[in-house]
């Protein structure tokens, strides 16, 4: 701590710095060997992040082509279900496209037939 410098000479003040800068030096050099240790883990690990995310957006894509081939499917089964009216139940509603999207329903009047034949008859007074 440089509290009991003052008994030395100066020979011995210079060697003791030599003998500081010395270790400082070692310390320096093993703090430095460490930091680049941590840098090269890291960007080993960088690497390695950037790998399975590159296999993700692969996985993901291949998954989005499944999914597209499933949706022709079920559409091509369902244009062969329109086709073939006896597969689909009576009273079943359809939007033709998306089972998800929503059904727009609009009331309408009911419409009357007509029969030929005698047309209503008038009370005559």
């Amino acid at each position: 701590m440089g509290q009991e410098l003052s008994g030395l000479k100066a020979k011995d003040l210079q060697n003791l710095e030599s003998q500081l800068e010395m270790s400082l030096k070692v310390v320096r050099t093993k703090k430095n060997q460490i930091f680049d240790d941590e840098i090269k883990e890291l960007n080993q690990k960088g690497n390695l992040i950037h790998q399975e995310n590159i296999e993700m957006h692969n996985k993901l894509d291949l998954i989005g082509k499944e999914n597209e081939e499933l949706q022709k499917k079920i559409y091509e089964a369902r244009d062969v279900n329109r086709g073939n009216k006896t597969s689909q139940p009576p009273y079943s509603i359809s939007n033709a496209h998306d089972l998800h999207a929503p059904i727009h329903l609009q009331l309408s009047q009911p419409h009357i037939q007509t029969q030929p034949g005698p047309g209503p008859q008038k009370d005559k007074v």
